[in-house]
């Protein structure tokens, strides 16, 4: 299934696509959310959707897309999780996976706005391939990991170099600021994907190619990621693992280059969508 989220922000009602159709589910009763993935909820939607096929109601697709899951409980990431990308950053490579945290509140439609934060000179883009936790996960074994995957999303890890590195303390306080987490446009459940280790990701701005790469090139891979994750935190129904972002972001331009008002960042992956955002400067909310 490829479930989406639809409607004004902070109202979202909830749908599916099913042949490229968008149809409202929003009579099934229950958002996208910990509840519903905790509650066997994949399972009653589809059956659901079948029960019901040829009388839900079709959702216009100039209709805005939010983030196709309720706010989870928590947005960890990967960080330095492709060779390329490390290089390009005069990073080492990790011996292990680098682990921070996303701020929940970064999260937005896939083609809502991205906000320049106050004060940033630094803002860049990374593409990455997003997990979805399908139920509660602690201490797990990586040949048992995909088991506690529903599904995988798109997700553009938007990040300011400056308060990132240059500020002191963790990686967090250039990853969280508002609209830093544009997710969608819809969540592909695990059976949609064939191969989640061999997809080709790539991210644009203003048309030109500026991250081309494949998960086939992880450092760590899905099951490796979602079983460490899992020994430093419990990770709930609904939680959402960044697995890391391919060469080509700002930062490893000479010089830098980084995002301005006005800029368009168009982004995909194969099997979970294309998304795009256009940059503006910053306005108190």
């Amino acid at each position: 299934m490829k479930l989406i989220r639809w409607g004004a922000a902070d109202q979202e009602k909830t749908g599916v696509i099913v042949n490229d159709v968008w149809y409202d589910t929003s009579a099934f009763g229950q958002d996208y959310n910990e509840q519903f993935f905790s509650d066997n909820g994949l399972e009653k939607l589809s059956a659901f959707v079948r029960e019901n096929e040829g009388e839900l109601e079709v959702v216009p697709q100039d209709t805005r897309l939010g983030s196709p899951i309720g706010r989870p409980s928590k947005l960890v990431c990967i960080g330095l999780n492709y060779a390329d990308h490390a290089r390009e950053t005069n990073a080492p490579l990790p011996p292990e996976p680098v682990v921070f945290m996303k701020s929940t509140t970064a999260i937005v439609g896939p083609f809502d706005q991205i906000m320049i934060p106050k004060g940033s000179v630094k803002t860049d883009w990374e593409v990455e391939l997003a997990i979805v936790i399908g139920k509660k996960a602690s201490y797990v074994e990586e040949a048992e990991a995909l088991d506690y995957v529903a599904g995988y999303v798109l997700h553009n890890d938007v990040s300011e170099r400056e308060f990132q590195i240059e500020r002191n303390g963790t990686w967090d306080k250039g990853k969280g600021c508002d609209t830093f987490a544009p997710l969608g446009p819809f969540l592909a459940t695990k059976e949609e994907i064939a191969d989640v280790n061999n997809l080709r990701l790539w991210l644009s701005v203003n048309g030109k190619m500026m991250q081309d790469g494949n998960t086939s090139n992880f450092i760590f891979n899905v099951p490796f990621v979602v079983s460490y994750v899992s020994q430093f935190m419990t990770l709930l129904p609904g939680d959402v693992i960044s697995t890391g972002t391919p060469a080509g972001v700002g930062l490893g331009f000479k010089p830098p280059v980084y995002l301005k008002a006005g800029d368009v960042v168009e982004l995909g992956i194969d099997g979970l969508g294309t998304s795009r955002q256009e940059v503006i400067a910053f306005e108190k909310r």
